[in-house]
């Protein structure tokens, strides 16, 4: 069984999507299922940064190979990556399963064209967005309604499974009105970190953490509930005057705002915006460190990040939006709150910030109970029992 996968962006890219198709990608391989990996020269999207040149592939195990095309996009708020040539290396290729990853990109429809005119039948995985929740101004709205009114039905349609990762995300998807395929439910895994320095402050030494702090970890976007997370943690900066808030993540549209709002606050001694940390090991330990982590976003179809946070035993405040609520449970794991709420923020750090008992008790339920249900192995077998019944038929 020769399979595609096919992204947008693939490791070392950073995001969500992109570790869960290497991670699917590696245990195939390892599994004896040859695997290729369609996608771009693209790091990051937003803004448009290829890798530099010279840029060389990091090893890959055997039967696992990676094929980096050229995409191109237009300017502003019409962008759109498409993939150069990924038709004719298909061809070439002749894989005999195609598993697509994201719903309304190029690749799914040359997928969708590939299948038509050779038979080749193709998953497509969603990692779902509503509208109201992408990144991108009122034009780029309308194209993408234009897209699910007119041009998402044959390209969801044809796929011999639709895959999501939560209840919420399937529902969304009916939402648009047309009919959709066989839908499995299979949540993405956890990733383990690298265990964290023996040094019990590390992360905040290498940030100059002066105390106690909550974290954030993720792209500086708009939909991530930036403005409303620094307002409400200016009202804990108030309580507890050793308090900071540390923001990781690289660039996605909104530092400049967050900058601003920051400076407008007087908080610029209080709030840390350290960028992206490539050093896995030391993330793991901001998140061990952090004495809340906090994810005020618009929209998450799953939020892998909010498993990190478990991971080290740290408790959660986030948005009840999207899969959140299939992950975090409320009062147990973590505190849901309305998404983009200060009010709500600020409520919950009030409450939880002094109470150690209570913290101890949600990150230790979420390290314990929660993580270990997350595995990356379980996905690859609930998938390859979806490749098998596609090719079956």
């Amino acid at each position: 069984m020769a399979i595609a996968q096919l992204s947008t962006r693939y490791p070392p890219a950073p995001g969500g999507v992109e570790r869960h198709v290497q991670e699917v990608s590696l245990r195939l391989a390892q599994r004896g299922r040859p695997v290729t990996v369609y996608t771009s020269q693209l790091l990051r999207e937003f803004p448009w940064e290829p890798f530099p040149l010279g840029f060389v592939e990091p090893p890959t195990p055997s039967g696992l190979t990676v094929r980096r095309l050229r995409v191109w996009s237009l300017p502003g708020e019409l962008h759109y990556p498409f993939f150069r040539g990924l038709y004719r290396q298909l061809e070439t290729d002749r894989p005999e399963l195609l598993h697509v990853h994201t719903y309304g990109t190029n690749h799914a429809a040359v997928a969708r064209r590939y299948h038509r005119r050779a038979g080749v039948p193709y998953v497509l995985t969603a990692h779902y967005h509503p509208i109201w929740s992408i990144y991108g101004g009122r034009l780029r709205h309308l194209i993408r309604g234009f897209y699910d009114r007119r041009l998402a039905a044959p390209i969801v349609g044809d796929a011999a499974c639709l895959i999501v990762q939560t209840q919420e995300e399937e529902r969304l998807i009916r939402e648009n009105g047309f009919a959709v395929p066989r839908v499995e439910i299979i949540p993405p895994g956890y990733t383990p970190a690298p265990p964290p320095p023996a040094n019990p402050e590390a992360f905040r030494r290498a940030f100059q953490i002066p105390g106690p702090f909550v974290l954030f970890v993720g792209r500086l976007a708009p939909n991530k509930g930036l403005l409303a997370l620094v307002d409400g943690f200016a009202d804990l900066a108030r309580h507890d005057p050793s308090a900071s808030l540390v923001l990781v993540g690289a660039d996605g549209g909104e530092q400049a705002r967050v900058e601003q709002r920051v400076r407008e606050l007087g908080l610029t001694a209080r709030v840390r915006l350290t960028g992206f940390v490539a050093d896995e090991a030391l993330l793991a330990a901001g998140f061990r460190e952090a004495r809340l982590f906090a994810l005020p976003s618009q929209y998450e179809a799953f939020g892998l990040v909010l498993l990190e946070a478990l991971a080290q035993g740290t408790p959660v405040i986030a948005s009840r939006v999207g899969g959140i609520p299939e992950v975090i449970e409320d009062g147990r794991s973590g505190r849901l709150i309305p998404p983009e709420d200060a009010t709500a923020l600020a409520a919950a750090f009030r409450d939880l910030w002094d109470d150690e008992a209570v913290r101890h008790r949600w990150g230790a339920y979420g390290r314990d109970v929660v993580v270990p249900r997350y595995q990356w192995d379980r996905v690859v077998d609930q998938l390859e029992s979806v490749y098998t019944g596609v090719l079956a038929q």
